[in-house]
């Protein structure tokens, strides 16, 4: 089932056109099991101040290649990301939009996608919860970029993430003592009103790397 993260930046005249294109993007994009359209963040705190109003992106599931040439034509830089889901754990929108794959093993990069619907009464200990493990994940190693994004400034959010290997992004999830911590509070915290977690292989990148947070320490020819 190919799937593919679409990411754009667009220039700052035209921030206004692209809010307005992500409830408009429906009624072009054709033949897809499942698209979302998002605004980004950098991913540290998760609350309105962490918004990149110049940065957008999309995560599409179909059959065949899609192009989004109305979001191209807006901006100023692009880049592509095909994916093959290796795990995937929730629900999106109540779907699985990539299925139930059989747990599969990557020898190249991975990508891991995380996204929640938060509840209200609980989104301020989640956002007091979020700092420490956003600076435990920019200095974790393996890590080659990284972003936040969401379907709604507030309380509809998630991360994406581009590791070395899988071994990498496995160390960070289990043996940081921040995000482990984060992981052992959440069901007793019940941040969540709807949750997903997604690992994929990453197939191929293409376009302008700097669009996904590249760091400039993990650079490496993809």
């Amino acid at each position: 089932m190919p799937v593919t993260l679409h990411v754009w930046r667009v220039p700052g005249r035209r921030v206004g056109a692209a809010m307005l294109r992500i409830p408009l993007s429906w009624l072009t994009v054709k033949n897809v099991r499942f698209a979302k359209f998002l605004g980004t963040g950098t991913g540290t705190s998760f609350g309105p101040g962490d918004a990149d109003l110049t940065r957008y992106a999309a995560v599409t599931v179909s059959d065949d290649p899609i192009e989004l040439p109305g979001w191209d034509r807006l901006a100023v830089a692009r880049a592509r990301v095909d994916l093959t889901p290796l795990t995937s754990r929730g629900t999106w929108s109540g779907r699985k939009p990539f299925g139930d794959p059989k747990p599969g093993r990557s020898d190249g990069m991975v990508l891991a996608l995380t996204r929640a619907r938060l509840r209200p009464r609980a989104a301020l200990t989640f956002w007091r919860a979020v700092p420490p493990v956003a600076r435990e994940l920019h200095a974790a190693p393996g890590l080659l970029a990284r972003f936040g994004m969401g379907e709604a400034p507030i309380g509809w959010q998630g991360t994406v993430s581009v590791w070395r290997d899988a071994a990498d992004l496995t160390r960070f999830a289990y043996r940081q003592p921040e995000h482990r911590a984060v992981i052992a509070r959440t069901p007793a915290a019940r941040w969540y009103a709807e949750e997903l977690f997604a690992r994929f292989a990453v197939d191929r990148i293409t376009g302008d790397r700097a669009v996904l947070g590249w760091l400039e320490e993990g650079q490496t020819e993809v």
